[in-house]
This record gives C-alpha cells, structure tokens and sequence, in this order.
C-alpha cells in the first residue's frame, strides 16, 4: 500500500501491545501526541478505524487485531534480515537485546556486557530484566534476541542451551549457624520467605520444600533476593537462594549460608534464542563464554 511505512508498523505495534499512547510513545521514543498523529495517518492510509481510544487505555478493532498480527510477523521477518547481513561479517556489531530474569541479571550480567564490549567494539547491547514468562514472550515475538532463563522454557520455537547448574543454599539467621543443618522435611516447618508469585526461582524453591504441607501464614514473600536475605537477617525467617547470589546478598546482612543436604535443590541456568535466528552461530559462541562472565565465579565462600 502506497504511504504505509515500516515506522507506522512498529508504532502501531508498540501501541497495540502495551493498550495505552504513554507507554508505547515512551517505547517508541516519541512524544504521545506524534504517536497520535501516526496512529491517524495509518487509519487514514487504511481507510478504517484501527483503535477505540477510551480514557485510560486503547481497544483494537477487529482490523486492529488483525493488523497487529500482520505486522508483529512482518517486523519480525525484517529483523530477521537484517540479522542475515549481520551474520555474514561474522562478527557481532549493532543492536543485541538480551533478557535476562531478576534473579540473574545482578550477578551474570555487569560480567556478560563488560566482555562482549571488550571482544566486539561495535556492539550495542540493550540489556533487559523480567521475569521468565514475560521474556519468553518477547522472544518469540522478535523483541529480544536471546535470553538467560533457568531451564527449560519448553517453547517449540526457541533453542535452548545449557550453560551451567549451581545449588540453592538455605540463609538462616546468624543466631541459627550452630544449629543442625535441616532438611526439606524441616524446611516445611519453619517460615520460609520466598519471591513473589511470577519469578521461576520461586517455583522452584517450592517445589523442594513440598508446597502441599505449607500452611499460607508461613510463606511471606519479597519482590527480590536482598529483601529476602534482609529480612532473614532480621530474624524473620529463612530462606533459598542460587549459589551465584550468594556474595553479593550476604554481605551485609547477619545471617548465616549452609548447603543442604543431598538432593540438594539446584536449577539450570541457560541461554535461549529463537531457531529461526541467522546469528545463532553466533549466540552459541556467547554462550560458550557466558559461564566464565560472573556466575559461578561469584558464589559463597565458605558455608
């Protein structure tokens, strides 16, 4: 169609996947009301309506939804090309957006940036934290190019590899370091913080402890691993959290790290990419690197 643009593309995009002008002007880059004047422009060009614009947030019509279908395709592909010639240099150079989740990101990722700038000058890394779900999702949709999850993701359309396993280690308060290392039958017994519901660590820890025989008064939740080891290290309660944590998030707090006994709670930490991408190669590479970046580097001293 003569007039439609690609800007119109990834502006209506943005805008049909955040339901709101500010959020997906702020995406975009651009003020609200330039979004505005595009959004107007592409209806005019289409001929139709393409939004209902309410007071607080947007509906698509039924064009609308088709079209941002259409278009988060169409984006995709055109990112994808741009990837070819990317990967024909051999070499990493423009824009890599990675994903990384929050329980991660603090201790693998000033490691993984600091060496991918040292080893491809060119390379403009926009890093991103959130939670599994979220970046799964934009992984598929061609908004980010790889992401550091713990695995699996079971997502048909991405690859996964892994990169390394590390323990969960029990934090208990100071005044409990003599005390007899428990196991998970006696974790069931104490308070045990945990992350908020969305975060896979939380899953996780969980899953060791038998949710089943939790009463609901003996889980207390933070929004992220140094409010959890604070509050152990105010007598509150205990809690799990991945080895490569360990040092940055004890270090100021009163409380004490042991490792459990076997099976020992652990997870899977790898890196995630859509099978589809031409930098795979690529990508591999960086995972092959990715382990010596801060992980496993930065767990407990001695526990």
């Amino acid at each position: 169609m003569i007039g439609l643009t690609m800007k119109h593309l990834r502006y209506f995009e943005a805008l049909a996947r955040h339901g709101h002008f500010g959020r997906a002007a702020e995406a975009c880059g651009i003020s609200q009301p330039a979004l505005s004047v595009q959004m107007k422009e592409l209806e005019a060009l289409l001929g139709a309506p393409l939004i209902e614009r309410g007071a607080r947030q947007i509906r698509l019509s039924g064009l609308g939804e088709a079209l941002a279908e259409r278009a988060r395709e169409i984006l995709r592909a055109v990112d994808e090309l741009d990837d070819l010639a990317r990967a024909s240099r051999g070499t990493l150079s423009g824009r890599l957006r990675i994903g990384v989740i929050p329980t991660i990101a603090p201790y693998l990722l000033p490691g993984l940036i600091k060496e991918l700038g040292t080893r491809n000058p060119a390379l403009d890394i926009r890093p991103r934290e959130a939670v599994t779900q979220t970046l799964i999702r934009d992984l598929v949709a061609g908004r980010l190019d790889l992401a550091i999850v713990a695995l699996p993701v079971s997502e048909p359309a991405l690859h996964e590899e892994p990169l390394f396993d590390e323990e969960f280690l029990l934090v208990r308060p100071l005044a409990d370091a003599d005390k007899p290392v428990p196991c998970a039958e006696s974790l069931r017994e104490m308070r045990l913080l945990l992350l908020e519901e969305g975060h896979c660590f939380r899953d996780q820890a969980l899953s060791f402890c038998n949710p089943s025989s939790l009463a609901p008064r003996d889980l207390m939740e933070g929004s992220s691993l140094s409010t959890l080891v604070q509050m152990v290290g105010a007598g509150i309660g205990v809690t799990l959290i991945p080895e490569m944590a360990i040092a940055t998030e004890t270090r100021s707090a009163e409380v004490s790290v042991v490792r459990l006994p076997a099976p020992r709670p652990r997870r899977t930490v790898g890196m995630v990419w859509r099978k589809t991408s031409p930098l795979a190669p690529q990508f591999a590479g960086i995972a092959r690197m990715l382990p010596g970046c801060g992980g496993r580097a930065s767990s407990a001293g001695p526990v």
